[in-house]
């Protein structure tokens, strides 16, 4: 049975495009509904607390500008607002969470290769593919692209 709703879950980094290109692909080839998915960090979980300051101000300010490259992206997509979806969490809870409530039976990610402390520690990719529940896709990616 073909695929009918995708999720594709951006870091709106380098490699971006070819994520979301692939995941569209995907969505026509199917005949698919494609959602898009950016999650960000809070500053807060990423320093640990260790820095005693306010960072709601940045915060503000990194989530405005994902909006914006979200709605650049989704818009060379042709993904109706209704499909874009930014939230604020860790990416490796967040986009089974949202692919779960969206109800959608594909998750595309992007993959790196990793080595040394990076491949002990694991990757968002396989937090993703270990709590999905459904079908999840990892896209190779090289960081220079």
């Amino acid at each position: 049975m073909p695929y009918q709703n995708i999720l594709v879950a951006v870091d709106l980094g380098s490699t971006t495009e070819t994520v979301a290109g692939r995941a569209s692909a995907l969505a026509k080839q199917n005949g698919a509904t494609l959602h898009v998915l950016h999650v960000i960090e809070p500053l807060a979980i990423t320093y640990g607390g260790d820095i005693p300051m306010d960072f709601s101000a940045i915060q503000e300010e990194i989530q405005g500008q994902a909006k914006e490259q979200l709605d650049r992206l989704c818009e060379s997509l042709d993904v109706p607002d209704s499909h874009q979806h930014l939230v604020t969490g860790r990416p490796e809870a967040e986009i089974p969470t949202q692919a779960k409530a969206i109800d959608c039976d594909l998750i595309v990610v992007g993959t790196h290769a990793r080595w040394g402390l990076a491949l002990l520690l694991g990757s968002t990719t396989d937090g993703v593919m270990h709590s999905a529940e459904c079908d999840v896709l990892a896209v190779k990616v090289d960081a220079a692209t």
